[in-house]
């Protein structure tokens, strides 16, 4: 096996495995931030380059090159999260998080550090759950990336405002806002096994095209969401109401419409795979409450599915 060498050199950089190692944990930090797997790996690859754009001098001086790289990646998922709002003023329909197929174990704390408040820390497997992460959208961009940092990250205030250009104080305002937020839109966790068993029984419904057994599955208030991102037919406006959602599904699937549906983890949680002609056309994430769906996300959107192709 041969050495790796850095970015413009012909020669082993030892430290080069090193700072690698952190790809996993920068890249679990910039998905969790901006929702797009394809958005956090260009945030990884632009990080890394204005590493290796420093002098050897610049590097040397750098005491903690795992920090650096975080205080590096999350500053540029800020700067990309204010004008990603302004894009999604301009996207056709709902936006909805990329998926990820099977389970994200991407490490998430850091080694070594100072202990920080244990505030009601959220789980690596709950922060990259399609619930949590589409809560997170309607935070502001300092919100999001102070409450990722610190109640996820596990970093203290006063380097989570090193990064959001931010007195500690005022990084502990917004990971609390971030955080009441959080509470509010989450219900009571679901064991995975019970989540599961509704997921299979709402497939076996759909597949039967059975509404009265689908309506029973669902919260009277459930909704359903959509993302075509314009490029496929998808609806504009969230679905809502079990029998009008019943229906819907109903209507859109089966093997008499040529889709085979698949169970599938998506965002560490039970999920459902539609393909049609052997490609991957739909991922579906489920929010369970009780033994209710309360709420579906369809991503049909062929950019967002780029991953599931070998999943």
């Amino acid at each position: 096996m041969t050495n790796p060498t850095a970015p413009g050199l012909d020669w082993p950089d030892p430290a080069l495995s090193g700072l690698m190692s952190e790809r996993g944990r920068l890249l679990g930090l910039a998905y969790r931030l901006l929702g797009s797997l394809a958005d956090a790996e260009d945030v990884v690859q632009e990080t890394y380059a204005r590493w290796y754009a420093l002098s050897p001098a610049q590097r040397a001086a750098i005491r903690s090159p795992g920090a650096w790289l975080t205080r590096v990646a999350g500053r540029i998922c800020l700067d990309l999260l204010g004008s990603a709002r302004a894009r999604r003023e301009r996207y056709v329909g709902e936006w909805i998080p990329e998926p990820l197929p099977d389970r994200a174990d991407w490490p998430g704390d850091r080694a070594g550090g100072t202990p920080v408040d244990p505030v009601d820390r959220v789980t690596l497997d709950e922060s990259i759950s399609m619930a949590f992460l589409v809560v997170l959208e309607s935070t502001t961009p300092a919100e999001r990336v102070a409450f990722i940092l610190h109640d996820v990250f596990r970093y203290s205030f006063a380097e989570v405002a090193e990064v959001v250009g931010r007195t500690p104080a005022a990084c502990r305002q917004l990971a609390s806002s971030a955080r009441r937020r959080v509470r509010a839109s989450t219900a009571s966790p679901v064991p995975v096994a019970r989540q599961a068993d509704i997921v299979r029984a709402f497939k076996q419904a759909w597949e039967a095209t059975d509404i009265d057994a689908l309506v029973g599955l669902l919260a009277p208030d459930a909704t359903a969401t959509g993302d075509g991102g314009g490029l496929v037919r998808a609806e504009l406006r969230p679905v809502e109401g079990a029998e009008r959602i019943a229906r819907f599904f109903a209507g859109r699937a089966g093997p008499a419409a040529g889709v085979t549906i698949l169970e599938r983890t998506v965002n560490g949680r039970p999920g459902l795979v539609a393909q049609l002609d052997g490609g991957v056309g739909a991922v579906l994430a489920f929010d369970v409450a009780g033994d209710r769906i309360t709420r579906i996300w369809t991503i049909l959107n062929p950019e967002k599915l780029r991953s599931w192709a070998t999943a």
